[in-house]
């Protein structure tokens, strides 16, 4: 394990229950997401397949909406699992849609189906990155 921190940890553990609860017929490729808010709560989200691929929704865009649902605004740190073989991170959509409601130096736990294998930051993940700050100025 990478980190001991309790809160990670926990979030660790979320994901990877919601990675279960996933709908991943076609792929079985199962992701499990949790989001924590900026108020400390706590969302998640699995990923949820669709015969006609396009409308598949990623498990970050669930656990991000449930968080907005909530009257949340802010990502204060994600986990994410995946059922593959190789560590899970988000894919190139997610990274933008994650950009939208949290800073680049928010935490990301890539895990897998054991444990916390890694942690980057959002702006590792998507450097020079275009986000709402751009449209504000």
């Amino acid at each position: 394990m990478i980190t001991q921190n309790a809160k990670a940890l926990k979030m660790f553990e979320v994901a990877r229950e919601m990675m279960k609860c996933a709908y991943a017929p076609y792929s079985n490729y199962r992701v499990g997401v949790c989001v924590e808010a900026e108020d400390g709560s706590f969302f998640g989200g699995c990923n949820v397949e669709n015969a006609s691929y396009g409308v598949t929704i990623c498990a970050e865009v669930v656990a991000i909406c449930a968080m907005i649902a909530a009257g949340n605004r802010k990502i204060k740190s994600l986990a994410v699992v995946g059922s593959g073989g190789e560590l899970c991170t988000p894919c190139g959509r997610c990274r933008q849609f994650i950009r939208e409601f949290a800073a680049l130096n928010t935490p990301i736990y890539l895990c897998d189906k054991d444990k916390i294998a890694k942690i980057v930051t959002l702006e590792e993940l998507l450097p020079l990155s275009f986000g709402p700050d751009h449209l504000n100025k």
